[in-house]
């Protein structure tokens, strides 16, 4: 078995022009922009970032429909606490007008008593 031959530098030279021209041949071998195969790709690339950005769009219009929804709903439920509150407060007033009525309907009653003796 023989060993590892070091590569010269003719070797190395010869390599990299070999290298330069497969470089440059793989560059001519490319179809150019007007190629009818390379339109066709474009056009499909650019079909597909079109509905592709309709998507995105169609997305953040559900997810501004679906905040203002959301916010509807805050302000609804804000209204139904704020109008809970004010009958609440209603209520707590008529009852303590009607406790003070009773009590005031008391005291005369005791008045009166008291001025028949």
């Amino acid at each position: 078995m023989r060993g590892f031959k070091e590569p010269g530098f003719a070797d190395r030279q010869k390599a990299a022009k070999d290298a330069r021209k497969s470089i440059l041949e793989k560059f001519r071998a490319q179809p150019s922009p007007d190629d009818p195969e390379v339109v066709k790709r474009r056009l499909e690339r650019e079909a597909v970032a079109a509905r592709r950005e309709q998507a995105r769009l169609e997305r953040e219009a559900a997810k501004a429909e679906q905040k203002r929804q959301e916010e509807e709903a805050k302000a609804a439920e804000a209204e139904r606490l704020a109008r809970e509150a004010e009958e609440a407060e209603a209520r707590l007033a008529a009852l303590e007008a009607e406790q003070k009525a009773k009590r005031d309907a008391r005291y005369a009653a005791r008045k009166a008593r008291g001025k028949k003796k």
